[in-house]
């Protein structure tokens, strides 16, 4: 099979009312430029990337969006190997690219991580720790409300974004995953979110998570919870509110994985699942000349691209 790749400055090419992670609120909020396009025995494929200068060089590369974005797959076809795959004409020394769950279309995909579902075709099993926790939270005035994104209200947003950011200092979370509030807004602003927020007694948002439906999942994307209610747990409470929720959609529930495997994050959300899946990335090299001259002198890691390793 001949296939060839071109880099499109049109980045909603690969854009799909459908599905979150391919939408058009998502691609604003995440600054997505490009779309890459793989063409391959009349079949093609398209994913968003954002393309970025490599410093002190005239050379770009580029990497999915945060998330789930994956690519649109216009038919189906057998997974290309990305060896087979002439790059020239994309002007771009690497890309990173983050598959949506499910079956990768690229041969090679790595198993970046490991994710938790919590599916509503399949028995709950949920901890009697959690479930007694929810209880008391609820026997103690907590209220949750799941709200349509656009929807939601100035004062809503505010407090997800101060419970988010409180608990982003407290996992000392790099300064990527720290979003201002025209980021949020704009991703609230998509039909197919949501947020879901526990009140404390008070009426204060104590802990909040946006869900998104995209590609057959409903993801629990983006959460946080204050400091201040830390240790009562709101938290669990937000994801038995978003479980009803995807059981109401008839649709797996995908809680995320953890920093690392079988860390205390993943643990947790182990506690709401039912199986579990393996995420894909694809860490692509398109100008091998380029990128090993870059990457001379580096040491050995297993960042990609190896050229921006610190």
């Amino acid at each position: 099979m001949t296939a060839a790749a071109e880099l499109l400055a049109d980045r909603g090419a690969a854009a799909e009312d459908e599905e979150f992670f391919r939408s058009r609120p998502f691609f604003d909020a995440e600054g997505v430029t490009h779309t890459l396009r793989i063409e391959a025995g009349g079949t093609e494929l398209l994913a968003p990337l954002i393309v970025r200068a490599i410093p002190d060089t005239d050379l770009r590369d580029a990497i999915s969006p945060y998330g789930y974005p994956g690519a649109a797959r216009r038919r189906e076809w057998p997974a290309v190997d990305p060896d087979t795959v002439d790059f020239s004409e994309a002007g771009l020394v690497s890309a990173f690219l983050r598959h949506a769950l499910g079956d990768p279309p690229l041969a090679g995909a790595v198993a970046r991580n490991v994710v938790q579902i919590a599916d509503p075709g399949l028995p709950r099993s949920w901890r009697a720790s959690d479930r007694n926790r929810i209880n008391k939270n609820r026997r103690a005035g907590y209220e949750v409300s799941v709200d349509p994104g656009p929807q939601t209200s100035a004062e809503q947003q505010a407090g997800f974004l101060g419970a988010y950011e409180q608990t982003m200092r407290r996992t000392a979370a790099a300064e990527r995953y720290f979003f201002d509030a025209t980021w949020f807004e704009r991703i609230l602003a998509s039909p197919l979110s949501w947020l879901a927020a526990a009140r404390a007694p008070d009426g204060r948002i104590a802990a909040a998570s946006i869900a998104v439906r995209s590609d057959g999942f409903l993801h629990y994307y983006l959460s946080g919870s204050s400091d201040e209610h830390l240790r009562d747990s709101p938290m669990r409470n937000v994801i038995a509110a978003l479980a009803d929720l995807a059981a109401e959609q008839a649709l797996p529930l995908n809680l995320g994985g953890g920093i690392s495997r079988g860390d205390r994050l993943e643990e947790f959300k182990r506690g709401f699942a039912n199986r579990e899946q393996p995420w894909h990335t694809s860490e692509i090299v398109c100008d091998r000349e380029a990128y090993d001259r870059l990457s001379a002198g580096r040491e050995a890691s297993d960042f990609f691209p190896a050229y921006r390793s610190s």
